[in-house]
């Protein structure tokens, strides 16, 4: 019984203890949050953004379709990119490039809270994050967005929040 008070009040062991207690804390809180977000993603048997290149938005200024073969994991959902430099880049930084509320349409989560589907093609990037939008023949978000960006994105964020809280 000495022998574990001593060990105990090592300076060491209880670093290393108290170590071990946070990272085993954090996984567990990482874990619960991308379960979360995985709920919420806009994923088509989970694919997200329909295999675009969440990386080309940022570097090519356009919407590029992804390879089957060029692939990773992130927050429950395949993302699929152009090239192995791409795929690189999000796994150093996929907070970064993964689409804003999750891939849904960042008019219809602004305007109503919804969750609607997007047209990958039609998106914009800015102050580095990625948004989507619904758009189809007589009916493009981008140009309502952009319209009331701020009110629109602040309104968003807050409904985004909302969702994943529930």
């Amino acid at each position: 019984m000495n022998t574990l008070l001593i060990r105990a009040r090592n300076p060491f062991a209880q670093l290393l203890f108290g170590s071990l207690l946070w990272l085993l804390t954090f996984s567990v809180a990482q874990a619960q949050r991308d379960a979360m977000l995985a709920k919420h993603a806009n994923v088509d048997d989970g694919l997200a953004i329909q295999g675009y290149d969440p990386v080309a938005y940022f570097t090519a200024k356009k919407a590029t379709k992804g390879q089957k073969t060029i692939s990773t994991q992130y927050q429950g959902a395949t993302y699929r990119f152009a090239s192995v430099a791409n795929r690189d880049r999000f796994l150093k930084a996929p907070g970064s490039y993964a689409p804003a509320y999750g891939g849904w349409c960042a008019y219809a989560m602004g305007e109503s809270g919804e969750k609607v589907e997007i047209d990958p093609e039609t998106f914009e990037v800015r102050d580095g994050r990625l948004y989507l939008f619904y758009h189809t023949f007589f009916n493009n978000t981008l140009p309502k967005w952009q319209k009331d960006e701020p009110n629109l994105q602040r309104k968003a964020d807050q409904n985004w929040q909302k969702l994943l809280s529930n």
